[in-house]
């Protein structure tokens, strides 16, 4: 039998990794009932909240609310255990993006022990939301989602020189604007133009400061005219390399690696697509 390599763990077997199945993979039954269960607790935990939050509601229900909210809490941290006790290298949980969020949404509850103002820090709990991606095989809607990350990833240098180019014209006619108008027509400084240049630029138009000779209004009807052109620039930067990413993809499930919970592994991959340990086989879902 070949040995493993150095930094890598063992498989799972037995209860570990029935648990792992359960909390980290969407393919089985019991994994998706978790995670359904979760996400209503999340629901719950933020309807509680919220309404903790109403002055009419407050006085009255705040025990209750309480008695909830540490539930809520307790529910989590039990959760949060159980997923460090059957990941394969916890830190690499711990310290991924939804094991940040997770910890994030333990964190208020108890800091609001000492710290009394925190509570309405729980609605972090908000963000776990994003869980949702991986129940009822909603594979293209999270195909969708990580091709938009890469594709705006592709994309940061081009949207990058854009936004420069944009702030610069917004500085440039800002300045100009603050020379024609001047204080007496609501331009009293160079930062207040340039704030109005940007909401004219983004076709915002507040409206609380508006040229009034006619120079500044024809700056200003050059301004939006050329903020309905701008728009469409980096709409058309990220929609191309989304289109170079949806012809490069070929398929993703709802697979999770136990070594470096990298999701999104090909349906029939026998290994890892980002570290390379054997994934475990694919489990035989019926039909919902």
């Amino acid at each position: 039998m070949p040995s493993l390599p150095s930094d890598a763990s063992p498989p799972f077997s037995g209860w570990r990794q029935r648990l792992y199945t359960v909390i980290f993979e969407s393919d089985t039954r019991a994994g998706r009932a978790f995670d359904i269960a979760l996400i209503g607790l999340i629901l719950l935990s933020l309807v509680v909240v919220v309404m903790d939050s109403v002055p009419t509601l407050q006085p009255r229900w705040h025990a209750v609310f309480q008695v909830f909210e540490w539930s809520f809490t307790l529910l989590f941290t039990l959760e949060y255990a159980a997923r460090l006790l059957c990941a394969r290298q916890p830190w690499r949980y711990a310290t991924s993006f939804f094991g940040v969020v997770d910890l994030l949404a333990l964190l208020p509850t108890y800091l609001a022990l000492l710290f009394p103002e925190l509570h309405a820090l729980i609605d972090v709990r908000a963000l776990r939301l994003m869980r949702i991606f991986r129940i009822f095989k909603l594979t293209a809607y999270m195909t969708e989602y990580q091709s938009l990350g890469r594709a705006l990833r592709a994309s940061r240098r081009k949207v990058t020189v854009f936004v420069s180019a944009v702030a610069m014209i917004v500085l440039v006619l800002g300045t100009l604007m603050y020379v024609v108008e001047g204080p007496a027509n609501g331009f009293d400084s160079i930062p207040t133009a340039i704030y109005w240049a940007a909401t004219t630029m983004t076709t915002t138009g507040y409206g609380d400061i508006t040229p009034k000779t006619e120079v500044g209004r024809a700056i200003t009807t050059l301004m939006m005219l050329l903020g309905w052109g701008t728009l469409a620039v980096p709409t058309g930067i990220v929609t191309a390399e989304l289109t170079s990413q949806r012809l490069s993809d070929t398929g993703s499930s709802l697979r999770t690696c136990p070594e470096c919970l990298t999701e999104g592994q090909l349906p029939h991959a026998r290994f890892c697509l980002h570290c390379g340990v054997r994934l475990p086989p694919v489990s035989a879902v019926p039909p919902p």
